[in-house]
């Protein structure tokens, strides 16, 4: 009996040590802008706290998953520039990156309005564009020669979230409602991929 209780425990440490954790993936959120850099303003707002408020909701709304975790570029009032932003993308190696913009229309008197996502040239990046535009209102998806899309390894998508001179749009983006709505979305997206 003391045989078998040996070889049972024995048997036990062997498939105990030999367990090997599924490694954690990586999603990174890229707040645009930050520090000195405001991106584009409209009275008393600007693109980069807007941008980093939507990424920090993003990131809460994601704490303590098993299967992956949401990286921030910048989660202050900070500028990594673009180089130390896809080196460390690049060194993380993560399933996705969106970077998080707003748009500006010079046109005061026609404001453009809605989401426009810009890809890379990949069919992972395009596939991703694809699933946010199931969920936001997506003007267009077009391939742009970006530093963040042509540096970044990983797949990965640019999205100006809106216009900050439309009225309806930056209501939405600025507000707490719409940024946790927007947050949200992109918690959708990310479960689904």
């Amino acid at each position: 009996m003391k045989g078998i209780k040996l070889l049972a425990l024995s048997a036990f440490s062997a498939a105990f040590l030999s367990f090997n954790p599924i490694p954690k993936k990586y999603i990174v959120i890229d707040a645009g802008h930050g520090g000195n850099d405001n991106g584009v303003v409209y009275g008393k707002f600007s693109e980069k706290d807007i941008t980093v408020n939507i990424a920090k909701e993003i990131q809460k709304l994601n704490a303590n998953q098993d299967q992956y975790e949401v990286i921030l570029t910048r989660d202050s009032d900070a500028y990594p520039t673009l180089g130390e932003r896809t080196a460390m993308i690049n060194k993380l190696n993560p399933e996705i990156v969106i970077s998080l913009h707003i748009n500006s229309n010079p046109e005061k008197e026609t404001p453009k309005q809605g989401t426009e996502v810009y890809v890379q040239n990949s069919e992972n990046s395009k596939n991703l564009a694809e699933k946010i535009s199931k969920k936001f209102n997506v003007a267009k998806i077009e391939e742009r020669n970006l530093h963040m899309l042509r540096e970044t390894k990983a797949p990965a998508v640019l999205v100006e979230l809106g216009f900050i001179n439309n009225t309806q749009d930056r209501e939405y983006v600025t507000s707490e409602k719409g940024q946790k709505e927007i947050a949200q979305k992109f918690t959708e997206i990310i479960r689904e991929y």
